[in-house]
This record gives structure tokens, sequence and C-alpha cells, in this order.
């Protein structure tokens, strides 16, 4: 592909009962944004123009049938489902999950080959997507499956980055999975990120205990004592900047996070509990450590609010933006490796 031209965002229609639909056609109604990106939506002409009936919403959209006809400054929708479906705001639907499902395999697809250059998935709803062809408790973990790296939830902001040990497990199994081969993958994949996909040349991170008050010495709980802590002391030795692990209960509070440039939570509630506290609005979830650069806006399906008009699509474009800023710092990165004495003669020309 042309990197020459607009680059290209995959975007996934997400559960269609919810709130996607309307938060990805507010994003472009905007004509400016179609200056900086060209979006490819998987979905179908007809579900998109029922949403902007529905909203009165002021665009238009160009249908396609292939990925070579893709239009810049058109709001591209690849024509992916034809069959006829009925809205039903706000429910659990084995058939809206399907089709959410297919547009994520679709985009995915896309990305693989290069067809776009990066993906921003709209919420799915992780029951009505679970079936025999697809038993993922959400998007990080296809995608794992899908694309080649390790990958890592991380929840991204302008001023926040934080990352998680354990994400979508339920609350028992968390000590049990955290082990030392795991922490040392999650602190390497946001280490490289960081450095890659964020431009931070020698990035500092903390890390949150397991335990409350890092478990006051073995009395509440061993884990950080016999896990987490030998092995954040061995990576200080190889020159990671890493520090911790903090009690979780006062590291927000205090504004600690803001002395660091991530944070790495040991599960899913101690770290977007805090975190979207805090940028609800502005926050993105980044899958990081993967081959193709994939983010989401912060919240979910919406259900409560679908179909009234009320979402907010801030979190949408945030995760746009996001997703092409990252792109274009890999894509320095990758270059600057590449032949970094090739460079450095180009600039002393």
């Amino acid at each position: 592909m042309n990197k020459k031209q607009n680059i290209r965002v995959g975007i996934s229609l997400g559960d269609p009962n919810g709130i996607g639909g309307e938060i990805i056609l507010k994003a472009f109604e905007n004509n400016q944004m179609l200056e900086l990106y060209t979006p490819v939506i998987f979905a179908s002409t007809k579900l998109l123009s029922y949403y902007i009936k529905t909203f009165n919403l002021n665009i238009k959209i160009h249908g396609i049938t292939s990925l070579d006809d893709v239009v810049e400054g058109k709001v591209n929708v690849v024509r992916l489902i034809k069959e006829p479906f009925r809205v039903k705001w706000g429910t659990v639907d084995p058939i809206a999950g399907e089709l959410a499902v297919r547009s994520l395999k679709a985009a995915t697809e896309a990305l693989k080959l290069n067809q776009i250059d990066v993906l921003v998935t709209a919420p799915i709803h992780k029951e009505s997507i679970q079936s025999e062809e697809f038993k993922f408790p959400g998007h990080t973990d296809y995608l794992n499956q899908e694309l080649d790296g390790e990958s890592l939830m991380f929840m991204v902001s302008e001023d926040l980055r934080v990352g998680l040990l354990t994400d979508h497990v339920p609350l028992k199994e968390v000590p049990v999975q955290i082990t030392e081969k795991l922490i040392k993958t999650k602190i390497g994949t946001i280490k490289e990120s960081l450095k890659k996909d964020f431009g931070i040349v020698k990035p500092r991170i903390a890390v949150l205990g397991i335990n409350p008050h890092v478990g006051d010495n073995g009395v509440i709980g061993t884990d950080d004592q016999e896990t987490l802590i030998p092995v954040l002391e061995e990576l200080r030795k190889d020159g990671t900047l890493i520090f911790g692990p903090y009690p979780a209960d006062s590291f927000f509070g205090n504004k600690k996070h803001l002395q660091f440039d991530a944070v790495l939570a040991s599960y899913h509630d101690q770290g977007l509990v805090p975190f979207k506290t805090i940028t609800f609005g502005a926050g993105v979830n980044y899958t990081a450590g993967l081959s193709h650069v994939r983010t989401s806006p912060d919240h979910g399906t919406g259900f409560d609010i679908a179909g009234k008009g009320d979402a907010n699509p801030s979190s949408f474009m945030a995760a746009i933006h996001t997703a092409v800023t990252i792109f274009r710092h890999r894509t320095m990165y990758e270059e600057i490796s590449a032949n970094p004495l090739k460079n450095l003669s180009k600039k002393r020309r």
C-alpha cells in the first residue's frame, strides 16, 4: 500500500444492538476527519443507513465490495452483511453477536494482509458473541491468536498508560496466573511498546502489588514477596527502569502515576477502575505487543443508552487518533532501526 495516501483506518461494527454504529458515524460526521484518515467500515450500507436516519446524522457513506475500491475523502463501507437485520436496541442477541464477529474477522483479515493500516474496533457484547466458532472473552484474546506477538491490554490516554498482568479472568485465578514468566513477558511488552509505539527512549514503569498493601510483608498474602518482588529485582539488575511494587489503594490518589511512563496493574479492576475514573471519555484500549495496531474506545456496548442518540463518540475518536499516532511512531521506529547508519548519513547531508 502506498503510505503517502491517507492512513486507512479499518473499523469493525461491534454489536449492532449497541452504540457502536452511532459512535462510528458520529466520529466521521465532521468532514475534517476525512482529510486525515480514510475510514473503511466492515458492515452493511443498509444497516448504517438505518443508523443515519435514526439519529438524523449529516453523513454520506460509500458502499464498496472490494478494498480495491476504497476512495479517500469518503466513509467507505465494505458490503459485508447482505441479509436483513432488525435492530433491537440494548438486546443480547446471538444473531447480533454473529454479525459483530463476522465484521471483526473480515477486518482482522484485511489488517493481516495490510489492506488497512490500523484496526479500530467498536464494542462487542461478550455474551452474544459466544458460539461454537468463536469462544473468546473479547477482542484481545482473538487478536492474540490471529496476529503475531504476545498481546497486552494497554489502556492509554494523554497522561496515563495502564497495562494489565491479567485481564479478563476471574479474581480467584489472578494469583495462580501471575508467574515469573508472565511478569517478565508483560513488562517486556510494555517496555518495547513505549519505545516503538510512543517514542519513549528510556521508559519508567511502575508496578502495583498483587495483594492489599503489597501483602504487608506476608501478613496479607505472600504472592508479592514470593513471586512479584524477586522478578522486579532481577529486571532492575538488567537495567530496566522498573519501580515498585506499590500499594494500589493510594497510588493514583497520590498522583504517583504522573512520575512514570506506564503503570502495570495485577488485574483488571485494579487498573481499569482508576484509569476510567481519571480519563473516562478520552481513554483508549490499545492491544500492545502485536504485529499490527488495534485500538478501541474505553467503554462497552452502552445497551442502556442504545438507540437514544446520546452516545458520545469522544473515546472512539480518541481510539482512531491513537491508532494512527502509534502507526506513525512504529513506522518511524522501524525505518530508523532497519538502517540507522543510512538514516544518520541522510541527516548530515
